[in-house]
């Protein structure tokens, strides 16, 4: 018998610590994935371990709390399709650090809020304002300073990120449809099962094992940092609403930065700082946005277009 989901709580301060834990484990993931590509490890290995310590680690601490509910989904159409954006995802990212340091990466990827709320008027029929839509307009002036096409600095690697980031945003369409339907332990194992059993039939066909006590770290550190951060952030989810949790998401951009620079000796360059700014000046604008419109009570049941 499953045990009972635990209660909600309201406590801000824990919240925000354990969001803040999460984030500087969820920054070994990217650290390792980085490291592994560096070594010459193929990308298809690093995504079959990171889902793998994933879906193993999930079944060996899950399992026997959950019992058979760990696998019961009321939809399993829209599991498959978050499954296969969260692949996609994760490839265009690993593929992308192969190139492009992990400042540059992690801000791109950070366009995925954005993405989402340009999304959600056509994909879940919500209003999506004129003052929304510069925000997000903003935002993509933002990635042009980052990536300045038409440059020297102009690597095509950042095309992955923004497909990363783009998979990331329906990843993220597809979870909200998905709320009230799994629970989300279940969603995690769909999600890492799926995108393992996608990519297991590409691993092992130049198959290289780690050489260096590092190199065997980073590889069982993808998936233990993944599971160990979202469970993290579900706790911290547990305290705290997400219209309180947001703001603090954008300090993994901070966290990418110096891992960058002490472990990759990739320092950002100002370029990264000024479009940084602006994509997070975008996404918190959107998020007070949205608050403020969750907020309004109107005469009738919907919100004014804004």
């Amino acid at each position: 018998m499953a045990s009972p989901v635990a209660a909600i709580e309201h406590n801000s301060n824990r919240a925000i610590l354990i969001l803040l834990l999460a984030q500087s484990v969820l920054i070994f993931l990217d650290v390792s994935a980085k490291w592994l590509a560096t070594t010459g490890m193929p990308t298809t290995e690093i995504m079959f371990a990171r889902y793998g310590l994933h879906v193993g680690l999930l079944l060996l601490l899950v399992l026997p709390v959950r019992g058979w509910d760990l696998f019961r989904t009321g939809n399993w159409k829209l599991e498959l399709a978050r499954g296969l954006c969260l692949l996609m995802s994760t490839g265009g990212n690993f593929f992308a650090m192969r190139y492009l340091p992990l400042t540059v990466t992690g801000a791109l990827l950070f366009t995925s809020p954005l993405m989402v709320c340009a999304l959600s008027g056509p994909l879940l029929g919500e209003t999506v304002g004129w003052r929304r839509w510069l925000a997000i307009f903003a935002g993509f002036i933002g990635i042009l300073v980052i990536i300045r096409p038409g440059t020297e600095a102009f690597h095509p690697a950042a095309l992955l990120s923004l497909f990363a980031a783009f998979s990331g945003a329906l990843f993220g369409i597809v979870t909200r449809k998905l709320a009230g339907v799994d629970s989300a332990m279940t969603q995690q194992f769909y999600a890492g099962g799926i995108a393992l059993v996608a990519v297991t039939p590409f691993a092992f066909g130049d198959w290289v094992w780690p050489t260096q006590t590092a190199s065997w770290v980073a590889f069982f550190m993808l998936g233990t940092a993944g599971v160990l951060g979202h469970l993290l952030i579900s706790v911290a989810h547990r305290f705290a609403t997400p219209a309180t949790l947001a703001p603090f998401n954008y300090l993994q951009l901070l966290y990418l930065a110096i891992a960058s620079w002490l472990i990759f000796n990739q320092p950002p360059d100002r370029w990264f700082f000024v479009g940084a700014a602006i994509i997070i000046g975008s996404g918190l604008y959107i998020w007070l946005r949205e608050r403020h419109l969750h907020r309004c009570t109107t005469s009738v049941d919907e919100l004014p277009d804004r």
